[in-house]
């Protein structure tokens, strides 16, 4: 036990599982709130695939690494505005308004994306998208923490993490759904308005979280909803425990003032939080996931497989695994605690980092040759190798990197025996199909490409349980009342920048130092997050709210990780 930190009931997943029929009205205020986690699930998700056909309709797109960027990174321009936004006005106007304006934005993004007549209006609408994903990234966790028992506080925020994974396993299922239908790339993403217009009309049945009811001096309303949320036994203890709290913090208010940069760096806890908080959101977004969740149809394709059908289902199933895992968190989150979970999902990314590093690695330096016969029997050879001096030095991997307008027909008997570089364009792809043989344009035949889908496999699963909820979780729980709305959104805000960086240079990346070494870079990142959780991260594990911010008073960093902490006396 950490700092002091009560142990949590083991029996916090099964209480949870108990509210089904002891207190649907808890269930029904997260479910209702985790729409919002299942709309950023299918954006992360249903872009990746909706990107394979994109480029086959705007021909732009699929010859520009930056606008293919440029379509993913502009929905996390909006997200980080739409989180930088989303935390002033969930203090000011409160969660469940928050959420509501949220889905607003993100069902005019998705008409405006299945109606885009080009590149530029489809980046309009991914910019709407964005803001209304931005505000509900942290509402939504926000809502379901504040409305929640202490008990399975942990669970049902977890639950807000499941939605974002089952959004975006939805999502690659509606990808496969629509692959063959006409305007393929406009059902996948025109179809994400319906979760929005649903989670309106259910914000519009539910109350506001009853922590910023009592902030803002609605008491009455405030309570009435905490005798929904806790037994009849436990009510009166929490109406005074979240009176007190907020008693003491609109005394702090007057004496400090208005909330600024300044006064939140200079308060103890918040620092310590906001060090904690943001630091996980970093980690999280370093570590590679969005790359692998915006782009696994992408690194499916660069790991030797080539059909854009083939692609899809290897990614719904990594998509599967990514689900998969944040119902484990549901169980783990309040059993074993946040701090341990964060530290194996680390550690088990980078042994899997490893594994992408060394297979990627692989295939870049063993991929068939091109075969000069093989290459004159088409017509259309591709310039760049019409023009070299050696081409016997050439394989598959340089006559891709050779120019974007070259591309690899394999051997139609064995596709790791020398093939053909030609010009890459859709007459060339049909003649080459024609053949029976399989067409790559953005990696290369490979026996060893299924390690690459196991290296994707196991990174989604020690992913997943850990890393994909504990930043979510802690953010949500670690922060005082007061600021808790403008915290949350500086924390969103640090996420979705750092999202932004990472899927923007992704592709780059993969152009300009190979596939294999930025996994390694991603590897590397998840090694130093493991120092910074042991360090700087507490355990929240089973602490009231309410007490949260003088566990962060009386907790010192934690330098010497590799000392047992001392438990303090009660007294």
């Amino acid at each position: 036990m950490e700092g002091g930190v009560p142990e949590a009931d083991i029996s916090a997943f099964r209480e949870c599982l108990s509210l089904s029929w002891k207190n649907p009205y808890v269930l029904r205020l997260a479910f209702s709130a985790g729409i919002g986690g299942l709309l950023f699930g299918y954006d992360t998700g249903v872009i990746s695939g909706a990107l394979l056909y994109i480029r086959d309709d705007f021909k732009a797109v699929d010859r520009k690494t930056w606008l293919q960027e440029a379509i993913v990174s502009t929905a996390l321009v909006g997200a980080i505005i739409g989180a930088a936004v989303g935390g002033w006005m969930n203090d000011r106007f409160g969660r469940r308004k928050s959420i509501i304006v949220a889905d607003t934005l993100f069902f005019i993004g998705s008409v405006i994306m299945a109606a885009a007549i080009s590149p530029a209006i489809l980046i309009v609408g991914r910019v709407f998208v964005g803001l209304g994903v931005g505000m509900a990234s942290m509402a939504s966790p926000l809502y379901i923490s504040e409305a929640s028992p202490t008990r399975v506080r942990g669970a049902l925020v977890a639950l807000n993490s499941f939605l974002i994974t089952g959004g975006q396993f939805l999502s690659y299922l509606i990808n496969l759904a629509f692959t063959k239908a006409p305007g393929t790339w406009r059902w996948m993403l025109g179809v994400a308005a319906a979760p929005a217009i649903i989670q309106v009309v259910l914000m519009f049945t539910l109350p506001e979280s009853p922590r910023w009811l009592f902030r803002k001096g609605k008491e009455e309303e405030g309570k009435a909803i905490l005798r929904k949320i806790y037994a009849a036994d436990e009510v009166e203890a929490e109406i005074q425990a979240l009176r007190d709290s907020v008693s003491l913090e609109l005394k702090e208010a007057e004496s400090s003032g208005k909330i600024s940069i300044i006064n939140l760096l200079k308060t103890k806890s918040v620092r310590r939080g906001l060090i904690a908080g943001m630091g996980l959101q970093v980690f999280q977004q370093f570590a590679g996931i969005n790359t692998v969740m915006y782009y696994s149809p992408t690194i499916v394709q660069l790991a030797g497989f080539a059909s854009n059908q083939t692609a899809l289902l290897l990614s719904l199933i990594t998509s599967g695994l990514n689900a998969f895992g944040s119902i484990v968190s549901i169980y783990f989150i309040d059993k074993t605690g946040r701090k341990k979970l964060a530290l194996f999902s680390l550690c088990g990314c980078v042994l899997a980092l490893a594994l992408l590093t060394a297979t990627f690695r692989e295939t870049e330096t063993h991929s068939p040759m091109v075969s000069p016969v093989e290459t004159s029997h088409f017509n259309n050879t591709c310039p760049s190798f019409h023009t070299t001096v050696n081409p016997s030095e050439w394989d598959c991997m340089k006559c891709l990197k050779a120019s974007p307008e070259c591309g690899f027909c394999a051997s139609g008997s064995n596709r790791l025996l020398p093939g053909a570089c030609l010009i890459s364009n859709d007459a060339t792809k049909g003649l080459c199909q024609k053949d029976k043989r399989a067409w790559y344009t953005k990696g290369c035949p490979s026996k060893s490409g299924w390690l690459a889908i196991l290296g994707l496999a196991l990174y989604i699963i020690f992913f997943s349980p850990g890393m994909g909820t504990v930043p979510w979780v802690v953010n949500s729980e670690i922060y005082p009342l007061r600021y808790r709305g403008i915290c949350g959104g500086i924390a969103s805000t640090t996420c979705w920048v750092s999202n932004l960086i990472v899927s923007q240079s992704f592709l780059s990346l993969t152009e300009g130092i190979g596939t294999a070494w930025t996994f390694m870079l991603f590897g590397f990142v998840a090694f130093l997050g493991i120092f910074f959780v042991l360090i700087f991260v507490p355990e929240t594990k089973g602490v009231p709210m309410e007490e949260v911010e003088q566990m962060l008073e009386e907790r010192a960093v934690h330098l010497k990780f590799w000392q047992k902490r001392s438990v303090p006396q009660k007294g």
